[in-house]
């Protein structure tokens, strides 16, 4: 991501006539445009960004004549679906957007550079040097999609979530006998019969050691902790890999290893493939093993996700269930949401630290940086501001101690001089 590049600023003077000795007039470049991420409800995934992976807003333009100022860079929106946590290199945190509209600016633009009527003085008036437009920031960012539904379908490869989904939704994931036909995120509309609405996610299958990294892992866990009620769908058929009874607490066990809160979500548990024989007994051990192992067992709903049998009951139940979670205080309901976010490390002003890298003197600091990159070097005028700046910051002394002779090269930003002692 690359902010635009703030425009020039102008040398110019006043020419018309009946006005002696006009003056300087040259106006300030624009500001370069900034990147920005908004989250979007009608996206529901990166494929947008897929093939683009550079973006840059546009310059700002350069000042003119008669105090005309330059046109400030206009702004890029990048559209990225609700839920997406936004890092920079370094994994630090930028930006959670989970609410419409909300936006974060990942890459600022450059300044605009002062035109040549900003430095007129009573000793000094006639001034002709102007200041370049910085250049716009550039970072490298990293966007995870943390799926944001009310209710997230979580069961073992073959346990029939997608299945499911097709009977309550018009969502048509891939149904297969195989293992993980789920390996992204599926999301589905679902209408209840007194009008309502919520979003089902039929999230990847979940195997042994996920919490470590198996399978699909951390992927599939990081989708979990997005919703607001989870389903878990146990296969009560008796040709299920594993047990109904030891799949349930796998369930529990990996979501607990994860994250502790995990196991504390709202939850509801469906018993499906009823229509297969021998599914009521292993549907009377599961509800069995749940009561006397847990102290509040959660609510089993027999369904048949094939047939359709029991579906509408367990839909009712969800929508039941989300009207119970909303009506709860806010802190309650949505315990431990995000991690928080830290503000922006302050930016680093010291004034400057000189290195030597081989032959050359390299010299760092932000703010001597950026007052070369402001400096047009054709300019023999600027030049020698430039050279009177780094003489008060101390710069000469500095380079004489670490034993900078003339002739020695001197690096500054971009930039790259020979020292004249």
């Amino acid at each position: 991501m690359s902010g635009g590049r703030g425009g020039s600023g102008a040398v110019s003077f006043r020419r018309e006539k009946y006005v002696p000795r006009g003056g300087p007039d040259g106006g300030d470049g624009g500001d370069g445009g900034s990147v920005y991420l908004i989250a979007d409800p009608s996206k529901h995934s990166f494929l947008d960004l897929r093939y683009r992976r550079r973006w840059r807003a546009s310059n700002g333009a350069n000042g003119g004549p008669a105090n005309r100022h330059g046109r400030r860079g206009e702004d890029l929106f990048i559209p990225v679906p609700l839920g997406t946590v936004v890092r920079d290199e370094q994994g630090r945190l930028l930006a959670d957007l989970t609410e419409p509209g909300q936006k974060v600016k990942v890459a600022a633009g450059g300044a605009g550079g002062r035109g040549n009527s900003r430095f007129a003085t009573s000793r000094h008036q006639a001034p002709r040097h102007a200041e370049k437009g910085l250049p716009g920031e550039e970072r490298k960012i990293y966007l995870e999609l943390k799926l944001l539904a009310q209710v997230g379908l979580v069961g073992f490869p073959n346990a029939g979530k997608s299945t499911l989904l097709r009977r309550i939704s018009a969502a048509r994931p891939k149904v297969a006998d195989y293992p993980f036909t789920t390996l992204a995120p599926q999301l589905g509309l679902v209408e209840t019969e007194a009008g309502e609405s919520f979003v089902v996610a039929d999230l990847p299958g979940l195997i042994e050691g996920a919490h470590r990294g198996a399978g699909l892992g951390h992927r599939f866990l990081r989708h979990v902790e997005r919703n607001l009620l989870l389903l878990l769908v146990i296969d009560l058929s008796p040709a299920a890999q594993p047990d109904p009874v030891e799949a349930y607490f796998q369930l529990l066990r990996e979501l607990k290893l994860y994250r502790e809160r995990l196991a504390r979500y709202p939850r509801l548990v469906a018993g499906n493939k009823m229509d297969l024989p021998g599914a009521e007994e292993n549907l009377a051990r599961l509800r069995r093993a749940i009561a006397e192992k847990e102290e509040q067992p959660p609510e089993l709903l027999p369904i048949s996700a094939a047939t359709g049998a029991g579906v509408k009951e367990l839909v009712r139940r969800l929508a039941a269930e989300l009207a119970r979670l909303a009506a709860l205080p806010r802190e309650e309901a949505a315990e431990e949401e995000a991690e928080p976010i830290p503000p922006p490390p302050p930016a680093r002003e010291s004034a400057f630290t000189v290195e030597k890298v081989g032959d050359a003197f390299v010299v760092r600091g932000s703010r001597i940086e950026r007052a070369a990159a402001r400096i047009d070097f054709d300019n023999e005028e600027s030049l020698r501001r430039f050279q009177r700046y780094c003489r008060r910051l101390g710069l000469e002394e500095a380079l004489k101690r670490m034993g900078a002779k003339a002739g020695d090269t001197v690096c500054i930003g971009e930039e790259e001089f020979y020292f004249d002692a």
